[in-house]
């Protein structure tokens, strides 16, 4: 017969299980290669070593938990299960219990303080920040909007890196190397792409594609990045706005400032060569 100490003994070895199984897959060779493969051997956008620490930050975490969950399950089931509802477990099995479930919660949280720390400690962002930018992608003169969030979520992109459907980049979080936040990166984050001779932006229609040389207008088109630049972000009130063109369209890095201005207002823009741009964001 089945009793409930057996399916609770079943549920929990289910539980731990899933759990170890969880972390051989995320840290496997298998899904690093693959993640390399999706990014044609780019670094991760959100930063090889802040990828590395979350993903067995998570995994640990969600052993601990796991873990304890399933000594709960069993103590909860040694109680019910016996001939008239209740058995006495050992004082022993009752310590056992009780450490079993308190060493896994002061590991785990040990393990959050220290990895937290030690993120913050190596990254040059220097712990967590708020940065944001405003951004606007124009295709010959129509200006595009990005496809929307899907399901519960309300952003498109990473944790570190997204889109909440405004039109602004947010990177929000400890940033390992100020690389891993670039222009390059956040098309990639939002399922794009952005480099030197083309861009592809997901829409609402789907996917838009231009790459240099295309005709636009009538003219032979060209990807090109325009920044709008507070040169005296002290200087509320009274900031200096300037434009200038991006050479490096991908390896730009936003300014870190969190309102804008004097966060950037950056143009991505495909059209007739040009030194300047007339777009601008509305902020």
């Amino acid at each position: 017969m089945v009793t409930p100490r057996f399916l609770a003994a079943a549920l929990a070895l289910a539980l731990v299980l899933g759990a170890l199984a969880a972390y051989a897959h995320e840290e496997g060779p298998e899904a690093a290669a693959a993640h390399e493969e999706e990014n044609d051997g780019a670094a991760s956008p959100a930063g090889t070593a802040d990828l590395a620490l979350t993903l067995k930050h998570r995994a640990f975490l969600g052993i601990a938990v796991l873990g304890t969950l399933a000594l709960i399950i069993v103590l909860l089931a040694i109680k019910l299960d016996g001939d008239t509802g209740v058995h006495h477990a050992s004082e022993r099995l009752k310590w056992a219990l009780f450490l079993g479930i308190v060493v896994p919660v002061l590991l785990a949280t040990a393990y959050s303080a220290g990895t937290t720390i030690y993120l913050n400690t190596i990254s040059e962002s220097e712990g967590p920040v708020h940065w944001h930018a405003d951004f606007e992608v124009w295709n010959c003169g129509e200006q595009l909007e990005l496809e929307d969030p899907i399901g519960m979520s309300n952003r498109v992109g990473t944790a570190l890196f997204h889109e909440h459907n405004d039109n602004r980049i947010h990177v929000e979080g400890v940033v390992v190397d100020t690389g891993d936040v670039s222009l390059h990166h956040f098309f990639e984050t939002i399922g794009g792409e952005l480099r030197g001779g083309m861009f592809r932006v997901p829409t609402h229609g789907g996917d838009v594609t231009a790459p240099d040389g295309k005709l636009c207008n009538g003219q032979p088109g060209k990807v090109q990045v325009f920044v709008y630049k507070v040169t005296n972000p002290d200087e509320r009130g009274s900031w200096d706005v300037r434009q200038r063109k991006i050479q490096d369209v991908g390896d730009y890095v936003l300014a870190p400032y969190g309102q804008v201005p004097p966060g950037d207002c950056i143009i991505v823009e495909f059209d007739a060569e040009k030194e300047t741009t007339d777009r601008l964001c509305s902020s």
